[in-house]
């Protein structure tokens, strides 16, 4: 499924209806008949403001690597890419969680490995909470986070973020624009990694479908939702016997290096590695972070 087409991007999608709305998801998955012995699965949860189309280099890589050994899943969250996006709406991350539960169970995973970049951190944060309290219908076997707010207290939104989040959200929504965009993704990337046109355009895209920017500001609640349940969710990431890895852009001003020292002393226990960089790690240098994902899930593999 060539997610850097934004043509065959729609073409490919399938839809699920959870709760009242429809979820846009992909999956390549193994025919479970073959006797084989079980294989790894891994769900990935993409980012704010953007879709699943930010994993296409990682989903041929892996699609590629592992050949007929591998499930992989991805899906636009509610009100994200191709998913219904309704608008007013109180968007909850504990609701995404759901959303990625519901998929998982209606796919008959039960087992993954959960790889998830920024606001998907949060969703993969409320996920293992979910399943250190037993409440989780299936097994996480790792999670590796790209730039995110993991941490509320360390996370510095943009100024425009503030603005979308503040009353004046629908009018920023309403006026947004491609250039303005660019700009915000220019000041995120890393200095010697900018956003290609191609990024660019298919976001700004995704975002307009649906008329996507309706939804932006309801979205940003998420900044209250992680504060809120800052303390449990962090307790979870200590106390979890789950491998977790952290690859942090360090040149990202929302949640680089400063997140990244965060990481390191909160969590001491999971891996955490710091790449020159910036928000999106995963578009910036697809090579290098296939590299160190393939390192790290081999390793549990092979356990």
């Amino acid at each position: 499924m060539p997610f850097t087409d934004l043509r065959e991007y729609k073409n490919t999608a399938n839809y699920i209806k959870l709760g009242n709305h429809n979820i846009a998801y992909w999956t390549h998955l193994v025919n479970h008949n073959r006797g084989t012995e079980p294989v790894p699965s891994v769900l990935f949860v993409h980012g704010f403001p953007s879709a699943a189309w930010d994993w296409h280099s990682q989903w041929q890589f892996l699609q590629n690597e592992f050949k007929h050994n591998i499930n992989l899943i991805a899906f636009d969250l509610l009100g994200f890419g191709l998913s219904d996006k309704p608008a007013p709406y109180s968007y909850s991350l504990i609701e995404q969680a759901l959303i990625a539960e519901q998929l998982l169970t209606h796919l008959n995973i039960n087992n993954c490995h959960i790889f998830a970049h920024d606001y998907g951190d949060s969703v993969a944060q409320a996920l293992l909470y979910k399943f250190e309290k037993k409440q989780l219908s299936f097994d996480i076997a790792s999670i590796c986070y790209l730039n995110g707010g993991l941490f509320s207290e360390s996370h510095r939104p943009l100024f425009t973020q503030k603005l979308l989040k503040s009353p004046l959200g629908p009018f920023m929504s309403k006026f947004m624009t491609k250039g303005s965009l660019k700009k915000s993704f220019a000041k995120i990337f890393g200095p010697a990694t900018p956003p290609t046109t191609n990024d660019v355009d298919a976001i700004w895209t995704l975002i307009n479908y649906n008329d996507g920017r309706l939804a932006l500001h309801y979205l940003l609640n998420y900044i209250d939702e992680r504060r809120i349940y800052r303390n449990a969710w962090v307790e979870a990431m200590q106390k979890s016997h789950v491998k977790q890895l952290f690859v942090n852009g360090v040149h990202d001003p929302i949640s680089g290096k400063h997140m990244l020292e965060q990481f390191k002393s909160l969590i001491p226990n999971a891996e955490a590695i710091g790449v020159q960089l910036g928000h999106y790690p995963q578009l910036e240098n697809p090579e290098l972070i296939n590299t160190l994902y393939l390192q790290f899930i081999n390793s549990i593999v092979a356990e």
